[in-house]
């Protein structure tokens, strides 16, 4: 018989995951460049807080993306700008290795990746004020209404972001379904230490530094609409 006396283990809180591991199939290629590119460019959780300038050799500004995909957003991006450092973070190892193999290709020298939990890498690698950019273009909307707590645009997110912006640092989503438009507007109207970027308080045009993928491109064709948020940390 149980002691009444002796008070029951508490059962680990559940963190509620906004993505999904998929079991993808790795090419020749995307193995070949998780190989070799890792070593060099690969980042780990488990080495907690980074001096990032440390990581690159140099200070400049640094831009975090969650949820780079295939990577050719970042890949541009980083290409563009080679004075600024870029901190990408996907889970699926195909990304991962695509991502890798273009590094490897090009050369880039301005990148580095974590393939893990992005609210993990942003809460325990990442110095606060550090960031000058977080990137989050087209994340998962979970689209039925039950599954929306899964959304990872949610209250806590945006006051762990604006933690880790500098003061004028920008947030920048972008996704192709209005409700979830709608719902990113609505959570950061309401998060505390921001200013929207729009004119309008509503959405921004397509910023150019923002590259234009296969996908958008052939929604643009379908005539899917996109929509991008600029905000930016004030206090």
């Amino acid at each position: 018989m149980s002691d009444p006396h002796v008070q029951p283990e508490a059962r680990p809180h559940r963190t509620i995951k906004s993505f999904v591991m998929r079991a993808g199939r790795m090419t020749e290629g995307q193995q070949r460049g998780l190989d070799r590119g890792w070593p060099r460019f690969g980042l780990a959780l488990e080495d907690g807080r980074r001096d990032f300038a440390e990581v690159f050799g140099r200070r400049a500004p640094l831009t975090v993306e969650i949820g780079f995909g295939m990577g050719q957003s970042l890949l541009e991006m980083a290409a563009a700008a080679p004075e600024q450092d870029f901190i990408g973070v996907e889970v699926h190892k195909p990304g991962v290795g695509a991502l890798l193999s273009g590094l490897l290709a090009q050369d880039l020298q301005n990148v580095r990746v974590y393939s893990c939990d992005a609210l993990e890498v942003l809460r325990d690698c990442v110095p606060d004020g550090g960031l000058e950019r977080l990137l989050l273009f087209f994340p998962d909307p979970w689209h039925k209404s039950r599954h929306h707590k899964r959304r990872i645009v949610q209250p806590a997110f945006a006051e762990l972001v604006r933690q880790k912006l500098r003061v004028g640092g920008v947030l920048h989503m972008a996704t192709d379904w209005a409700p979830y438009a709608e719902h990113m507007l609505e959570v950061m109207n309401a998060a505390p230490g921001y200013r929207n970027r729009a004119a309008d308080g509503t959405y921004v045009p397509r910023p150019e530094e923002r590259p234009v993928t296969k996908f958008e491109r052939r929604g643009e064709r379908l005539g899917h609409g996109v929509w991008d948020l600029k905000f930016e940390r004030i206090d």
